[in-house]
């Protein structure tokens, strides 16, 4: 099988493309034909050993992947040849094949393709938990996405929506605020050409916004920090942008919440609470409330261009890689 593989952790114009063997299924694993794996930003940091999941070179990139099961191991229930499954791990998934547990793996969900799946959990799932158990978003207040056209800040959107908010979008260009807007945005900033505190206070009456969805970090945390209302929750998802410092005493006079946001670590931590998230954005998806915007499909043989238009942040929406594409 051919796959992407990392033999030493840099950029990914050191990655290769090489053919490997074809796993084999030991006791409670299964093999799956893969139909499309997830591209996320968390690649980017795993190549250059940046990330809290390390993988070990060589290792095959990738991670959460959509597609049939080829093959099963003895001491495996639930799961047949031919199922439509989707699962993973923090790398593997850029191949033709990947070797999982079965306990890695669970049936499609209904409602979702085998592309819309596939990192469904790091958009959604993070989206979720962010804005129900971290940000206790209500009904009527008003929610501010950073970085809104990337696959994370669209979910954050959308879900926004279905909770009741009034959503701002924001982000750097007219292209992908256009997107926002068709997605369902309330308001849009331009922040590579607005003043994004500024422009937020205008947009709230001079308020400031009740819960901040950041994914962005950098120079555009503090600045949205300022924006929030008295009592607002500022919501840390991730640093595209950077690790920013931030002042402490805008907490203080602003009695606001900075919270971190890390769903992934909730699988071990909070265990029902995970679940529960899982069931529910499935649901939604189930019922046509939310849907994966696919901006970009990539063959696999295009993975290091696409983690590099990843890296440099030309990514409109959620991309991700098919064999055949």
């Amino acid at each position: 099988m051919k796959a992407v593989v990392c033999s030493e952790f840099g950029p990914p114009e050191n990655l290769t493309i090489e053919e490997l063997p074809d796993p084999v299924p030991g006791p409670g694993e299964v093999v799956v034909d893969i139909r499309a794996a997830a591209i996320t930003f968390p690649d980017t940091l795993i190549i250059e050993n940046r990330y809290q999941f390390r993988g070990q070179p060589p290792f095959v990139v990738g991670g959460e992947v959509g597609g049939k099961i080829a093959a099963v191991g003895p001491e495996v229930d639930g799961l047949t040849v031919g199922d439509d499954v989707v699962g993973g791990r923090v790398t593997g998934g850029f191949a033709e094949r990947a070797l999982l547990s079965a306990s890695e793996v669970r049936k499609l969900p209904a409602g979702l393709g085998y592309a819309e799946a596939t990192g469904y959990g790091y958009a959604y799932g993070t989206g979720h938990y962010a804005l129900k158990y971290r940000g206790n978003l209500k009904p009527g207040e008003t929610l501010l996405v950073l970085g809104a056209a990337g696959g994370v800040g669209l979910a954050a959107l959308e879900l926004g929506k279905v909770m009741g908010a009034r959503v701002i979008a924001a982000a750097s260009s007219e292209e992908k605020l256009a997107l926002c807007r068709e997605r369902g945005a309330d308001e849009t900033i331009n922040y590579a050409e607005e003043d994004l505190k500024n422009r937020a206070k205008e947009l709230t009456d001079g308020k400031g916004v009740d819960v901040v969805y950041d994914a962005v970090g950098g120079d555009y945390a503090e600045a949205a920090l300022r924006a929030t209302n008295w009592r607002g929750r500022f919501l840390v998802i991730g640093f595209t942008a950077g690790i920013p410092r931030m002042p402490l005493n805008l907490t203080l006079l602003k009695g606001c919440d900075i919270v971190g946001v890390f769903w992934g670590a909730s699988r071990m931590r909070e265990p029902e609470i995970f679940e529960t998230t899982r069931v529910e954005t499935e649901a939604l998806a189930a019922a046509g409330k939310i849907k994966p915007y696919i901006s970009q499909r990539y063959p696999l043989e295009e993975i290091p261009q696409a983690l590099r238009d990843m890296m440099d942040r030309k990514v409109i929406g959620k991309m991700v890689m098919e064999p055949g594409a």
